[in-house]
């Protein structure tokens, strides 16, 4: 069975960068915020933002949102439609939203905000032309090559070292990113870095390319066997949706029983015959 990156998949994922992000994010990048608490899913209906990435939002412990946006371009446009979601979740929630938009390397002088009588949208800019990729890349391969730990400052790099300025192709970067993680002695530490590390490339990658990047992390470990089961569960939702019995379902995608019946509570389907 193909393993797709699916919706259920980058939620999970998600959370694993959430946990790692709680402990390496007291300032980013110069800007100070609060803590990480946890990942947010702001299900906010009818808002496109950041040029078919995908934006992520974390809850802070100063009871804040932490909105980390990704862009290619320098346009206004670009920084209307992060407005316009953190008007949005502002509405919602009444939460004071910090927002952080990361510029990849290609974009070399920061865009305006916004400003007017009634109006002041001025978010944080980071522009990852501002860091050397080809020297941060050689420093974090040294360190993991010699069995040396990383600082949350190292950690930080990796994760975002394809948008940086460097001799090397984005895509390929990250798969370097993706190999230099597999090899972090830390066992946790290895795990959440290559959940983080995809979560961050499937938002700046198309599509096509993040699952590039699954097919370097095909040969084993936690991240790509959750990735299988979530896919397996994609399957096994959709058929149990399309009226398959208990035991097709089980027999298809090789999930455990009691999984298929949880399954099935969570799609709202009626009890179904085991044949």
């Amino acid at each position: 069975m193909n393993v797709s990156i699916s919706p259920h998949a980058k939620d999970i994922i998600q959370k694993h960068t959430a946990a790692l992000l709680r402990e390496i994010m007291p300032e980013f990048y110069g800007i100070k915020i609060g803590r990480v608490k946890e990942l947010i899913n702001p299900e906010l209906p009818d808002v496109t933002v950041a040029g078919g990435g995908t934006d992520m939002i974390f809850l802070t412990d100063d009871d804040k949102y932490l909105h980390l946006g990704f862009e290619t371009g320098k346009e206004k446009g670009d920084i209307r439609k992060h407005l316009s979601y953190d008007a949005r979740l502002i509405a919602r929630d009444g939460r004071e939203v910090v927002t952080v938009i990361i510029y990849t390397a290609d974009v070399t002088t920061a865009p305006e905000g916004i400003s007017g009588e009634t109006l002041a949208y001025n978010p944080h800019i980071v522009l990852m032309a501002a860091y050397d990729g080809d020297s941060i890349y050689t420093d974090l391969n040294n360190k993991i090559t010699n069995g040396q730990q990383l600082s949350d400052k190292d950690i930080l790099n990796l994760l975002f070292l394809p948008l940086m300025k460097n001799s090397v192709p984005r895509e390929e970067l990250a798969l370097k990113s993706v190999e230099m993680a597999k090899t972090i002695p830390d066992h946790t530490k290895r795990q959440v870095c290559l959940a983080a590390t995809f979560a961050f490339a499937s938002s700046y990658l198309t599509e096509s390319q993040s699952k590039n990047i699954l097919e370097v992390l095909k040969m084993g470990g936690y991240l790509y066997d959750l990735l299988a089961d979530e896919a397996k569960k994609d399957v096994a939702r959709e058929m149990l949706r399309a009226g398959e019995t208990i035991y097709r379902v089980m027999q298809y995608t090789k999930l455990e029983k009691d999984i298929v019946l949880q399954l099935q509570t969570e799609v709202g389907e009626p009890d179904g015959a085991l044949v």
